[in-house]
């Protein structure tokens, strides 16, 4: 069964003059339309801008906390780093880097949305 690890970022808007940022990530396994199991998640904030390498940096931190090493793709919904090419974002991740292709990424894509946000208002 293939694993992916879906991630998500939660608070790219300043509130009160500041951000807050929050990035998840949930390693899954899935198939092509569902998450069939959650093998671990990983979290990371920091106070800063969004800009393509707060985002990408914090993304990246938030999948080096996981419990395990991820041996599948890290996979985003397009917009998550601005549309940038797929290649250039990779560059920061291990083992690779896609964009969401199947109802499954996507699944676990939503499921790290909701964990961002989750941990973002506990933090707030």
């Amino acid at each position: 069964m293939p694993e992916v690890v879906g991630v998500d970022i939660s608070g790219r808007h300043e509130e009160a003059g500041e951000y807050l940022m929050v990035a998840a990530a949930v390693h899954a396994r899935i198939d092509s339309a569902r998450i069939r199991s959650v093998e671990g998640m990983g979290f990371a904030a920091v106070r800063e801008g969004p800009t393509l390498d707060a985002t990408v940096a914090l993304t990246a931190e938030a999948v080096g906390n996981l419990p395990e090493p991820p041996s599948g793709p890290i996979v985003a919904e397009g917009g998550e780093f601005y549309e940038e090419p797929a290649e250039r974002v990779g560059l920061s991740f291990q083992p690779e880097f896609k964009y969401v292709e199947s109802i499954g990424e996507r699944e676990t894509v939503q499921a790290a949305h909701h964990a961002a946000y989750a941990a973002r208002t506990l933090l707030l």
